[in-house]
């Protein structure tokens, strides 16, 4: 395991256990990586509580109830989207805060508008509003989604930081 993603794991795990919150991740493009690398860390258990991987847009409002409207208008990757994943991963688990990631990991699928490398973000805590943001990463599709993996907790670290 990539001694960046432990070391980071490690942090999110201690501010979750000392703030006493679950996490859940929400995950597209990165099928799962994020919820790899928080289970890797020894004792996640306390506060890891699910991760749902939903890569198709049907998974995503099967498991999530991200709008299909949302999708239509938005598409998959995109702001909208991820605040609806992050909110459906908080109402569809026990979790306390969570986050999300949607992306284009290439080497296709990408467009003049939304190249490949452009993922989109969310972090929420249960009754606040989601945060969204979007990044564009450079790379190979591996170096693209453990770049958003990277991000992903580093964001969520952030914000548990400043709670």
């Amino acid at each position: 395991m990539d001694s960046d993603l432990v070391a980071l794991s490690e942090s999110v795990g201690a501010a979750c256990r000392q703030r006493r919150l679950l996490l859940a991740t929400a995950e597209s493009c990165t099928g799962g990586w994020a919820a790899q690398v928080i289970t890797h860390t020894a004792g996640s258990s306390e506060w890891f509580e699910r991760g749902f991987v939903t890569y198709s847009n049907a998974a995503k409002v099967d498991m999530l109830g991200v709008r299909e409207e949302t999708l239509a208008r938005h598409g998959a990757v995109s702001p909208e989207t991820a605040a609806e994943m992050v909110a459906g991963a908080l109402k569809n688990s026990k979790a306390l805060i969570a986050l999300s990631i949607t992306g284009i990991a290439g080497p296709t699928g990408g467009s003049p508008g939304k190249p490949v490398g452009t993922v989109c973000f969310a972090w929420c805590r249960v009754g606040e509003t989601a945060v969204a943001e979007t990044a564009v990463f450079a790379g190979d599709r591996e170096a693209i989604r453990r770049q958003a993996v990277l991000h992903a907790l580093h964001g969520l670290l952030l914000r548990l930081d400043a709670s």
